[in-house]
């Protein structure tokens, strides 16, 4: 088999595990709640491709990296993308302005797009 053709069966066989890609967060709503925790809406995007493969998380996290919640997702999303979750009650501290968000998945884990965000007031 000559070069060109292996390369085309390597690639051929390779798991659509391994090219869906990394998870990317693409948008966060974050609101003030009452009892001074807040609560976050994270939009994420990931080619999902069953239970091999998905966007299984997503952390808040302060600017030096201390994960300060983290959102599991228990199930792939493969015909909801993107897809949006929250979760309430995450403790922001005392001077920590703005936060991280951002999200894994199941192969690759961190590594695709994260979002800055401002913590309102």
């Amino acid at each position: 088999m000559r070069p060109r053709h292996l390369l085309y069966a390597f690639i051929a066989g390779l798991p659509a595990m391994a090219l869906a890609g990394e998870a990317d967060v693409t948008d966060v709503n974050v609101r003030r709640s009452v009892d001074d925790t807040y609560r976050f809406s994270v939009t994420v995007h990931h080619a999902d491709t069953g239970w091999d493969h998905y966007a299984d998380q997503w952390q808040v996290l302060t600017p030096e990296g201390e994960v300060l919640a983290t959102r599991t997702l228990h199930h792939p999303h493969v015909d909801e993308q993107p897809f949006t979750r929250s979760l309430g009650g995450v403790a922001i501290p005392p001077g920590v302005s703005e936060v991280r968000v951002r999200a894994r998945d199941s192969v690759h884990g961190h590594g695709g797009r994260e979002m800055a965000i401002r913590v309102p007031d």
